[in-house]
Parts: structure tokens; sequence; C-alpha cells
């Protein structure tokens, strides 16, 4: 098989919150993953028929509303599995709760079967995400690494660059709140410590809200990680 040509990565914001939902894809195989697909699930549609691209996982960083309204749809139109880590499941239950604080209505939900942990590994043809677990923002948040030269079981995996789907746990010049169910301020800044400044200055966050930065401006120049 060969390498693949570059990765496909799309980043849409959607919703009232605009959460930045990432689509990922090889354009050799037509594989993809869909991390956090929050809302306006007919445009995240729209750019996978456009690549050509066949929806292997929905991913969610976490389960506060913004990041998981478009999850049940999405999965009913791709049939792909939806993965969280299991300690958000409690969270993705009280999505009725969480649409009263916002005054929206309550999105559908599905059932989800299946879970990420700390250590496991994502694949889409010939690309491979690491999974992180950096609670704080919520209990299950987790972060996702993509790096060139990672190998899966075929082949190398060469993206343009190294790059970290950040979710709500760091922003640029800031970090996720911790004040909402499953919040920990200790946990949170034990995630960045630990899990994502031990990451190469040079690579790029894709954060779950806002624009994207790097981890060697993040150690740099974010006041929480001074």
């Amino acid at each position: 098989m060969a390498v693949p040509e570059k990765l496909i990565h799309e980043v849409l914001p959607v919703g009232m919150l605009q959460c930045n939902c990432s689509i990922l894809g090889d354009p050799t195989t037509g594989e993809a993953i869909v991390v956090d697909p929050g809302d306006e699930v007919e445009r995240i549609i729209e750019i996978l028929h456009r690549h050509k691209l066949k929806v292997l996982a929905i991913v969610s960083t976490h389960t506060h509303i913004d990041h998981v309204g478009g999850l049940a749809a999405l999965h009913r139109a791709t049939g792909a599995p939806v993965l969280i880590h299991e300690a958000d499941l409690g969270l993705y239950k009280t999505l009725d709760m969480q649409a009263q604080w916002l005054g929206i209505p309550t999105p559908e939900t599905v059932k989800i079967r299946d879970f990420v942990k700390e250590g496991d590994t994502l694949r889409w043809g010939g690309f491979a995400a690491r999974v992180l677990h950096t609670p704080g923002h919520t209990e299950g948040s987790i972060s996702l690494v993509v790096e060139p030269g990672a190998t899966t079981h075929a082949h190398k995996v060469q993206p343009a660059a190294a790059l970290l789907l950040a979710g709500d746990t760091l922003f640029q010049g800031s970090i996720g709140r911790t004040d909402l169910p499953g919040g920990s301020f200790p946990k949170i800044m034990r995630s960045l410590h630990e899990k994502l400044m031990a990451l190469p200055d040079e690579m790029i966050v894709y954060p779950g809200h806002g624009d994207l930065t790097t981890i060697g401006e993040e150690r740099e120049h974010n006041p929480f990680l001074r």
C-alpha cells in the first residue's frame, strides 16, 4: 500500500458555541474519522461527500452538549461507531439538563457502546491518532495526537505536521473551564503539565473552540502554564 499523499483535515466551527469539529481523512483510501460533531451535521456530511470519505469512527473529546449534539444524526447517516471515554458517559446522559442551561432543545441521543482510554490508537487509512486521557474540564476529557512517522499495521503515517486535537483542555492563551459538573482545576493542571506540555513545541494544537496554536506558543505565553 502506498504512503498517503497528505492528511485531509477540515475544521468546521459548528453550533451556537462554535465548537471546532474536525474531519480527518486519508485521500488514498477514503477512510476518515470525525471529531466533535457538535451540530450542523448536514455541513459535516457535505464535506465528507466532497472528499468521498467513509467514516470509520465518530469521536467526542468530551460530552458537553456543544461537542456531542450531532452524534446521533451523524451516526445514523454514516453507521460509524461513536467513541468517548467511559468516564464521560454519565455526563452524556444529562444532555436534557445541559440543554436547559443553554435554553435550547435537547438533541437526539445515541446509545454509546464503544469507549476509548489512555494509550488507545484510532486508525483510518494510513493515519493514526493516539488517545490521551486529559481529565479536568470533564472527567472523561480526551485529546488526540496525530504524529508524523507513527506506524500503522501496514505502512508509515505522514501527515503534514504533528497535530493535537485538544478538545476543551487547552485553548490559545487559556485553558478549559473547570466550574461545570465533572470539572477539576487540579486535574486539568495535571493533564496540561504531565500530558500536553510533554509534547513537542512545534506540535500544532487545534482547540475545541477558537484559533489554532502550538505547544511552544502556549508553553511560553499561556498565563496558566507559566
